[in-house]
């Protein structure tokens, strides 16, 4: 379930190259699957940077996603559920958040129709699509290091 957040992290971080896991089972059904339900993860970019995911298959709060960015420069934060959920804050100013939205498909619908939108434009015009498979690939790497991270209680590299 969190193969997106390792792509996001990517694009926030660029290549990652340390990964550290904890997971936890709450629910007894899938600890017997060897999969976690519950898990934190820390990522090391090439350059430094660090991205810290936090994920949970079982949130009685509702679907929450939230994203948090800080910089030299100050911070941004997306957060849950809301028309537009992103709030930035400096020192000049910060955001003011629009209600919360509570439908999947009403909170995404822009975001599926822009990505509809530029893959046949790329099929039309013959360009690239981003993300690329590459992209993909290097997702799916970060999460089994992490799982690997989870099961085995140490850092793991990825040296590429």
């Amino acid at each position: 379930m969190t193969i997106h957040d390792f792509d996001e992290a990517r694009f926030f971080i660029g290549d990652i190259v340390e990964v550290s896991a904890f997971g936890q089972n709450v629910l007894p059904e899938l600890a017997e699957t060897g999969d976690f339900d519950a898990a934190v993860v820390l990522l090391r970019g090439r350059d430094g940077a660090v991205a810290t995911i936090t994920n949970n298959r079982r949130c009685v709060t509702g679907y929450d996603q939230r994203l948090e960015v800080h910089g030299s420069l100050g911070s941004a934060v997306m957060d849950n559920w809301r028309e537009t959920t992103l709030s930035v804050n400096t020192k000049e100013a910060s955001g003011v958040q629009q209600p919360y939205l509570d439908f999947f498909l009403q909170r995404y619908a822009d975001a599926y129709s822009n990505e509809l939108t530029a893959f046949i434009d790329a099929i039309i015009n013959g360009t690239e699509v981003s993300p690329t498979v590459a992209d993909g690939v290097a997702a799916l790497v970060v999460a089994q290091a992490a799982e690997e991270s989870a099961h085995s209680g140490r850092t793991v590299r990825l040296d590429a």
